[in-house]
Parts: structure tokens; sequence; C-alpha cells
């Protein structure tokens, strides 16, 4: 569609009947997609978009890119989200890129790929220095890989793969050779080494990532980009489901625990000033209307009784929902200007107070390498222990939990077939003003196997928080005023 010219490809499956056609039925499809991951975009947002269409210039892609990403991205954490939407929407070429094939991959005498010598070649593109014709003849080498090394026959016929292109080729093999031709041009302190290594690394990514963007776009032409974008482009973090979550969208949900805690913030301050108003008092207001006739005009409001309660967390850290906990445990603690006091409590199979462990000092990423290394949350197994966890709680805290207290429970409901202490947590949730259990589990789970969530449920009120998303919706709409 853009960029260099391109041979004919098997079109996708025809759009249906009632969708939008033309260039403003592209942009509507592309903004749907951009909300289907998560991206909140409005009205004006698409309005401001398709002013964009009119004023940039189409063939001029990565300024198109732009453009988009100023009317339609609101946080520098939807970027990453957006660019792998937008090569789908809008692709560099169709088919197999005619301009590529001035990239010959180096063959041995019998016509097979010659791995050694197409390694040597990518390593030396990779350390050469960056400009625009070295950028070119590194997207024409992975269009070449991928169409020659990446394809496969799949039950629905030909298609494409990124792990079959880069498998024998392992571009991560290559950093030492980018480090010798890196650290030539920088001086032999730790520093230049540093840099020199990170620079490597970032190369070998980028193009690496060039390769996926490139078999992304030839799967899409195959079976449609709505079915490649469900699976191919990167959700957002707030998105992604606690127990299958991985390191890279943990860390960023870490960065935003903040902002999502401002958010819950003004929440429930708003709760709180609506609260002051006070209760209708039905039966002043009644008195007060036999003056009027019995109609009630004026509406007598009970006096509120204004005070923070008390906020205790019980926290499961265990590794099946250690993300989940971690996070929770974050997002809570940033709210404690909310509370007049917040004490938060972990456990494996034991439970120990952390409280101490969250202060301005240590970083947001450090917080859980804490609690395993200075309090005692791990007995002797070491396996997720409800049961012992809620009885230790009760016994070494029993001033925690008061008619003050609003208790937060964290964690699956998996104890490994041991005693769930249903009369502990009975004790503890009737002497609690509030009390909740925040599940990262499907629903649908709960009571299969070892879980013992269908019997909490019939305690404490129990609800699934399987996104950050979903967690701060519930938390906000939980967490007491």
């Amino acid at each position: 569609m853009f960029g260099s010219k391109a041979r004919p490809a098997p079109s996708p499956a025809d759009p249906p009947e009632h969708a939008p056609h033309g260039l403003s039925g592209h942009l509507v499809g592309f903004v749907e997609a951009l909300r289907a991951k998560g991206i909140p975009v409005g009205p004006s947002e698409t309005v401001d978009a398709g002013q964009v269409l009119t004023v940039l210039d189409l063939m001029d892609r990565e300024m198109l890119r732009e453009g988009l990403a100023c009317a339609l991205v609101r946080r520098p954490t939807q970027r990453a989200t957006f660019n792998g939407l937008f090569d789908l929407w809008f692709p560099p070429a169709l088919g197999q890129r005619s301009g590529a094939v001035d990239v010959e991959i180096p063959r041995r005498p019998d016509g097979e790929i010659d791995i050694l010598e197409l390694r040597k070649m990518l390593a030396e593109l990779l350390a050469a220095d960056p400009s625009p014709d070295t950028a070119r003849q590194l997207r024409e080498l992975a269009a070449q890989m991928v169409e020659q090394m990446g394809q496969y026959q799949s039950a629905n016929g030909p298609s494409f793969s990124a792990y079959q292109t880069l498998r024998d080729v392992q571009p991560e093999l290559l950093i030492s050779k980018l480090l010798a031709g890196l650290a030539a041009g920088m001086d032999d302190s730790d520093f230049g080494s540093e840099i020199a290594r990170r620079s490597a690394r970032s190369r070998v990514k980028q193009f690496r990532g060039t390769v996926e963007a490139e078999t992304r776009r030839r799967v899409a032409e195959r079976i449609g980009r709505d079915r490649v974008s469900s699976y191919g482009v990167q959700r957002q973090a707030e998105d992604a489901d606690f127990l299958r979550i991985s390191e890279n969208e943990l860390a960023e949900l870490r960065r935003s625990s903040q902002r999502l805690a401002r958010v819950l913030a003004s929440r429930l301050a708003a709760r709180r000033r609506r609260s002051r108003r006070g209760e209708i008092d039905l039966r002043r207001t009644l008195r007060r209307s036999m003056s009027t006739g019995g109609v009630p005009i004026n509406l007598v409001t009970r006096k509120p009784r204004p005070g923070r309660p008390d906020l205790v967390l019980l926290c499961d850290i265990s590794g099946s929902v250690a993300g989940f906990s971690s996070f929770t445990m974050l997002l809570v603690n940033a709210l404690r200007e909310q509370f007049s006091r917040v004490r938060i409590f972990a456990f494996v199979d034991r439970a120990d107070e952390v409280t101490h462990l969250f202060d301005q000092v240590t970083p947001l990423d450090q917080v859980t390498r804490r609690i395993f290394a200075e309090s005692k949350v791990v007995g002797i197994e070491g396996h997720s222990d409800y049961g012992s966890a809620l009885d230790g709680f009760a016994e070494g805290w029993p001033d925690a939990v008061t008619s003050r207290t609003s208790l937060l429970i964290l964690g699956d409901a998996r104890t490994n077939y041991r005693d769930p202490a249903l009369d502990t947590l009975l004790r503890l949730v009737d002497t609690a003003k509030h009390a909740y259990w925040l599940n990262p589990e499907a629903e649908k789970l709960w009571g299969t196997g070892d879980s013992a969530a269908n019997r909490y449920a019939e305690i404490i009120e129990m609800y699934e928080c399987r996104s950050a998303r979903q967690l701060t919706a519930v938390v906000g709409r939980l967490l007491p005023v």
C-alpha cells in the first residue's frame, strides 16, 4: 500500500456488506481495532484522524504514522500497540516486496542457504553506522528471509513464521561480533563497553522486530488482519491476564501504578464529597412536610459522621499469583492518604506484616524481593497454605482487624488440598466492617482441583480480577469512603 512497489497478493476475506468503504471506512476499521486492544479512541479523535488523512502525503508512511499517532494516542504506553496495528492497516507493501530482490541471500553450490555467510552478512549490516540506506537494506534482507526461510504449510495452506525464519540464523549469537565492531570506535572504559553492549542488543532486537512485523504483514494477507491483530499485536498492559503476564507487561504495570492510583483517589474523593451530604432522614422529612400539607419540599438529611476507615491487605505472594498481588499492594499503598491507616500482610504458607517495606526509597520492582528476603512468609515446605496463613494472621495480629477495618484478601484460593480454615475466615469477616476477596482466576475455575474459592465465597464476597483494568474498576467500587 505504501512505500516500495509490490507484486499482487491474494486478498483477504471480503469485508461484510455493512462495512464502510473507501479511505474513511479503512480509518474506521483501524480505530475499531485500536479500541479492541484497549486504546480509548472517541469520536473527536476519529474526526481529527480523518483531518490528518486530508493534509498529509499518504505516500509518506512514517509521516502518516506520526500524524495518526498524534491524533489517536494519548499515553506513551499505547504507542507499541498503535505501531503494531498501524503496520497491519497501513502496510509498506502487498505480497512479496519487488524491491527486496536486490538483496541476495548467500547460497551454497547445492542451492541451499549458507547460514554462516548469512550470519556474516547480517552482522556487517547491524554493525554498520546507522543510515537510511542501511535501514533499507536490513528491511529488504528481513523481507527476503521471511519469503525464503519462513514459509511453511499450515492446515489452511501456505503461511509464514518468524520463529522459523530466525531459527537457524539465531541473531542473538551475533552480539559478540557486533561488540567487536561497535567497540572499535569507542574508548576501552567500562562505560564505553556497556554502551556498545546495549547498542548491540538493541540492534538485534530491532531486527527481530522487523522480521516479526514482516511476518505479520504476510500472514495478514492470507487470513485477514483482524485475526492477526488478535494474537500478533502487543496488548495493553492493563488488559494482560495476571496469571499469564510477561515481565515486560508487569514492569509497565508497576510504572503505571501511580497513574492508576490517582484515578482511584479521584473517584474516592468524589464519593467522599457526596457522602458528606448525608442520607435522607425520612422521619424528620415527613414531620417537616406537615407544614406544606404533607408535601416533602424540604429534605432533611442525617448528619454524616466523617472518618476514614482502616484498610488491611492479606496477600498471597506465591509464584502463581505474585504478579497480581505485588501490583495490587503497590496500587493500594499509593492510596494511603485515602485511609486513616493501611497495613499490608503477605503470605505463602505463613503470614507476616510487610507494611514497613513500602517506603519512598525502595523501587517498586524490588518490593517483592525484599518481602521474601526480610520477612517470614515461607515456612518449611514453601507451598501455598491458606489455612495456615489465615490461622497465623489471626493469632499473630489479633488487633489488626476491628469493627472499623476494611479487609481485602488477594489470592487464587488454591490450598494444595489443605485445611482452608473456614472458621478463622468467618471470624475475621464477622469482625471487619467490610471484607472482600479479589481472585485473579476466572470464575469458571473456582472450586476446580485444589481451589477452595467456592467454599470461601460462601463466607466472603469474592470478585474476579484478572487484569489491571478489571482490578481498578473493582477496587474503585469496593473501597469504602
